[in-house]
This record gives C-alpha cells, sequence and structure tokens, in this order.
C-alpha cells in the first residue's frame, strides 16, 4: 500500500444518534476506531470528511432534510472518533469529499510533497458518501481502499450494493480492518 490515508467519511452525530441516525453504525465505530488508531501510529495520515451544509444546499431543501448543518452539534464527529490535533477536518457540501473542496490539494501535499497513493474509505454511507468520494478518488488516479467492516449504510442491501459497485466499478479493493492494519505495519 503505497503513501496510503485514511479517509473517515461522515461520521457525525447526526448520522449516529442523530437526525438521519444509522442504527447499523455501532457495528463499524470499534472497528474504526482500531483503524485510526493504527494509521496514526503508522505516521498515516487521517482525514475527517465531514458534511458540513448550509440550510439551503440541495441534500437539506430536496432530500433529507435539516442534517449536518454547519456549526451544529450534528455535524461533528461522534466522540468515539473525535479527531486528534494532527488529523485533517475537510468540510463538504455534497457526497463527495472532493467536489469543491480542498481534499485533493491536501492529499497531493502530504508526504513531504509526494503526495498520497491510496485512500482508505470508512464511514458513512457505502452506497452514497463514500461512493461518490470514491469516484472523484478514482477519476483522480488514487487506489482506493474500502474497509469492508468500517463502512455502513442504512440496509444491508445498500452496503453490499454499495461495495459491490465499488469494487467493479472503480476497482476498489475490499479489505477488513485488520487486513489494512496488518499492511500499514
Amino acid at each position: 500500500m503505497e503513501n496510503p490515508a485514511i479517509i473517515v467519511v461522515d461520521m457525525l452525530n447526526d448520522f449516529v444518534t442523530g437526525k438521519l441516525e444509522v442504527k447499523r453504525t455501532k457495528y463499524i465505530i470499534p472497528n474504526l476506531q482500531r483503524l485510526i488508531v493504527a494509521a496514526r501510529k503508522n505516521d498515516v495520515p487521517v482525514i475527517y470528511s465531514n458534511d458540513a451544509h448550509y440550510p439551503q444546499d440541495p441534500e437539506v431543501v430536496e432530500k433529507w432534510g435539516d442534517h449536518a448543518i454547519k456549526g451544529t452539534k450534528g455535524a461533528e464527529v461522534i466522540p468515539e472518533l473525535k479527531p486528534s490535533e494532527k488529523d485533517y477536518l475537510v468540510e463538504k457540501r455534497t457526497y463527495s469529499g472532493f467536489y469543491e473542496t480542498g481534499l485533493d490539494p491536501l492529499l497531493r501535499s502530504l508526504y513531504k510533497g509526494e503526495g498520497v497513493k491510496t485512500v482508505v474509505l470508512g464511514g458513512l454511507h457505502t452506497h452514497m458518501c463514500v461512493r461518490h468520494t470514491a469516484a472523484d478518488a478514482f477519476f483522480r488516479g488514487y487506489h482506493i481502499i474500502v474497509a469492508k467492516d468500517g463502512v455502513e449504510a442504512f440496509t444491508q442491501e445498500d452496503h453490499e450494493q454499495g461495495l459491490k459497485y465499488l469494487e467493479n466499478v472503480y476497482n476498489a479493493k475490499i479489505m477488513t480492518v485488520d487486513e489494512i492494519i496488518t499492511e500499514f505495519s
């Protein structure tokens, strides 16, 4: 795994315990905790890609209603996965962590300017924000790994469909958190 970075997608209060709660998230929190700790221990950058919506955003007005509004408690990372001072936070207003954000320039600046080559995705939702972030990573030439026990969706069907799509369309390597941690060492 060459020059990896962990991208934790939308592990926010509104998705875990709030307005758009995904009860299934409880299964991935311990796995993401282990992944983040291992990444930090091995000097792998950890980036949080977080919804920070304005009330007029299409995702709010036209689709999901008020959620993860910039500056609210709902838009904060859950306490169990609290970012450290060395981690990066990149706000997004759409499903993709790349669209009109500073994620790509950040990734290209890491590793003393050599840039990240492999993005490791975890978080919510396998079939939406993880999928769209993976699409934009693919189009920009990054290798993609998805932590299959570190991503989740509203339903098992959404989750499985998302994983299959990521693998088939974006050539994502689907691995367990333990397999990913082993690669860091």
